[in-house]
């Protein structure tokens, strides 16, 4: 999954960021509100954390302006402003959540999976698609009655992104988007190995491709 953490102290963002990258999220980061709010515009996020006292402009503006442009994306609030009125105007402006600094890491992690189940209708943590089961905790995945197959870092996250959007078709761009950071080499090909790869796990049948257009689950 990828996330935008929208947050200005040098110190946190060091902290935070490997911490969500070892939990198998593609972390984006912005130091500023004109930043963060061009960016969960302009791309696609599957979740935000986001802190209110953001330089240039305020997080809960920046929260207000993405809910009036459509941006559906999951917001954690995350700010050591812990008044019961700013976290009430935090979930009216339109977070799923808020958590007052100092924090602890797991709190954060748990909650931020919390709202990310929610966005996509699920009450645990594990994913289905037809007779496939992904566990999200071991990264490992499960067909009918056949023993749990261990993914690697880039299976599981492509596994994930194509399970969240079982009936979308999922382009090379997009999944490479989901996989990769900003910094890294987003080739296509690379892409292609790796739902190779599945297939080779899963069954040759169970990711389809559309020429020109992505990828798909399928069902048995």
């Amino acid at each position: 999954m990828k996330l935008l953490l929208a947050e200005d102290d040098v110190a946190l963002v060091e902290y935070l960021k490997p911490r969500l990258k070892n939990l198998d999220y593609v972390v984006e980061c912005a130091d500023n509100g004109v930043d963060a709010e061009f960016l969960a515009l302009e791309e696609q996020f599957d979740g935000i954390i986001l802190d209110l006292g953001l330089p240039q402009k305020p997080g809960l503006d920046v929260l207000k302006n993405w809910r009036t442009k459509k941006m559906t994306a999951p917001v954690l609030i995350l700010t050591a402003r812990d008044s019961w009125r700013d976290r009430v105007d935090g979930l009216k402006a339109g977070a799923d959540d808020y958590l007052g600094k100092p924090f602890h890491f797991d709190e954060l992690s748990a909650r931020l999976e919390a709202i990310l189940r929610r966005r996509f209708g699920h009450s645990d943590n594990s994913l289905e698609f037809d007779n496939m089961v992904l566990d999200i905790d071991s990264q490992a995945v499960t067909q009918a009655q056949n023993e749990k197959i261990q993914l690697t870092a880039i299976e599981f996250r492509l596994l994930r992104h194509l399970m969240l959007h079982p009936d979308k078709i999922v382009s090379k761009t997009e999944l490479s988007e989901h996989v990769y950071e900003e910094d890294q080499i987003k080739d296509s090909n690379v892409i292609e190995v790796y739902i190779n790869r599945l297939r080779a796990l899963l069954g040759k049948s169970t990711i389809k491709t559309y020429r020109g257009q992505g990828y798909r689950l399928s069902r048995q």
